[in-house]
């Protein structure tokens, strides 16, 4: 008679899970994806110095130079360089005002400020263009206003701010902000003349700051 081998069952020993098994064994193929797509997304995914050492370094070297020449203009030919510079940003808010007009046959969402920009714009750049020396002073009267109200505006916030709770450091600038507004109200054709310095003086600054940064990307 042929003799049969002992069934598990038989001998008392547990039968084997077939389900479990394959459970574990999806488990373990769901977990190498999940770390190999993980590996991937951070492979493809640039970290920060990469792509800072991406962008070219001569570019902020160019824009550096180009500060520091506009900077020292302003300040040995003050008259002719602010002209020029109103000029250019006349140009800039004529094409914008344009094209925010232009724009609203395509989109109409914000219609209203896209045509009261434009026409601010349009307007703004036509009258320093036509009236370089006329259009110069009233834009440096409007940057010195708008600055001042700004100054007086944000100082009020800091010093609500400050009895708050936020600390006597923001009730201190506050009230340097509305001591600084009010001088650029109170003078503002004296803060007017003042500013082609002003901004000779942040662009040398500037310039010289992108410089730095442009060498700092080449050595990098």
């Amino acid at each position: 008679s042929v003799t049969r081998a002992p069934m598990p069952w038989v001998l008392g020993e547990a039968p084997l899970n077939l389900t479990a098994i394959r459970g574990a064994v999806d488990s373990l193929r769901n977990r190498e994806g999940a770390a190999s797509s993980l590996l991937t997304t951070r492979s493809r995914s640039p970290s920060p110095s990469r792509s800072a050492a991406a962008m070219p370094w001569w570019i902020p070297l160019i824009e550096g130079i180009a500060l520091i020449i506009v900077g020292i203009l302003l300040f040995t030919n003050t008259a002719a360089t602010i002209v020029i510079l109103a000029q250019i940003l006349a140009i800039y808010w004529l094409i914008s005002g344009i094209m925010q007009i232009v724009s609203l046959f395509v989109d109409r969402s914000a219609w209203g400020l896209k045509l009261l920009a434009g026409i601010i714009g349009i307007w703004a750049g036509l009258m320093i263009i036509q009236s370089p020396i006329v259009g110069t002073l009233a834009l440096g009267l409007a940057i010195v206003v708008i600055l001042g109200i700004q100054a007086l505006i944000l100082g009020v916030i800091n010093i609500i701010q400050a009895f708050r709770g936020a600390g006597w450091g923001i009730g201190l600038l506050g009230v340097v902000n509305v001591i600084f507004g009010i001088i650029l109200l109170g003078n503002a054709m004296v803060s007017a003349a003042v500013l082609p310095w002003v901004l000779g003086g942040l662009a040398i600054v500037g310039g010289i700051m992108a410089i730095v940064m442009a060498f700092r990307l080449k050595s990098t």
